[in-house]
């Protein structure tokens, strides 16, 4: 299933995008109340940090994706707009109640928590993921919690933390495909990736787990079906694909615009592979619709 699109070389790398990637400028009501709360709450959102494309269309509908652990990545991956940790940072003990807070403000049904990589701490964060999972469950009785964790840099001990907390789903995403991980990002692992949705499984062998990937970065068809075949062997639930948009000119450039209707057969590929939800289009994101994937399995 090779990809159709509109090649792209370093050069041309901020010509104008097709037409399916273009999305309105954020404002409205909900969107203004979203970004008044969780400046009122001093959180972070991966929305802003990475420069989501959705985030409009997310906010007035009252969800976010909330960024705990700080702004600062402890890794540089060539993908992402997050700033990085030019030294050991620190954590904010209070940030569970107030993402809990957060989350009951906005009457969320689902709420979906994320961090930036902290490999400056032992457990690379994962007390601080169960923390803000049990603060959620004990404020918002109704409300499940999704959580999209870094590797732990392959501590299966401080994944075991963030299982046993009771998320309803645990995604973690390889991002790309096995051969350009040197490239694109250069301090994870892919097999590491993998064990660590295999021993989610192991652990509680009813976690529903997800994955995803951007396109766009110089992958071929076959790696992407590949990649894929590699998370059904480790029972992953979920598979997340979108397109790859370069968000500044120190981030790699994009290699490909990939056309709607390959999207559409990458979720048919999925579906036949067993995947219990396949979320595949150009502005698809981890946490997109994230509530209605809650909801449907």
């Amino acid at each position: 299933m090779e990809p159709e699109g509109e090649n792209m070389s370093p050069k041309t790398s901020f010509k104008p995008k097709p037409t399916w990637l273009k999305t309105k400028i954020p404002g409205g009501s909900n969107y203004n109340f979203v970004r008044r709360l969780k400046e009122k709450k001093r959180l972070h959102t991966v929305c802003e940090e990475a420069r989501c494309p959705n985030v409009d269309e997310c906010w007035q509908r009252r969800t976010a994706t909330f960024m705990i652990l700080g702004d600062r990545c402890t890794r540089n991956c060539r993908f992402c707009s997050v700033k990085t940790l030019g030294k050991r940072g620190s954590h904010d003990p209070g940030e569970p109640a107030r993402v809990a807070e957060a989350v009951a403000d906005m009457e969320l049904k689902h709420a979906v928590i994320t961090s930036v990589s902290r490999d400056d701490l032992e457990d690379g964060g994962a007390a601080m993921f169960a923390a803000v999972i049990k603060a959620i469950k004990q404020k918002c009785h109704q409300c499940s919690v999704e959580v999209l964790i870094p590797d732990f840099q392959g501590k299966m001990e401080a994944l075991a933390l963030v299982v046993e907390a009771g998320p309803k789903i645990l995604g973690h995403n390889v991002e790309t495909i096995r051969r350009l991980y040197p490239r694109v990002r250069p301090r994870a692992d892919y097999e590491r990736s993998l064990r660590l949705l295999q021993r989610t499984k192991q652990i509680d062998p009813g976690q529903i787990t997800k994955s995803g990937i951007m396109v766009g970065l110089g992958e071929r068809g076959q790696e992407v079906e590949s990649l894929m075949i590699d998370l059904r062997q480790v029972e992953c639930d979920i598979f997340t694909v979108g397109q790859y948009l370069c968000p500044s000119e120190a981030n790699l450039p994009v290699e490909k615009y990939y056309q709607p209707a390959w999207f559409h057969q990458i979720r048919d590929f999925g579906l036949k592979l067993g995947f219990k939800w396949v979320e595949a289009g150009p502005l698809i994101r981890s946490s997109y619709r994230a509530d209605a994937q809650a909801g449907k399995l």
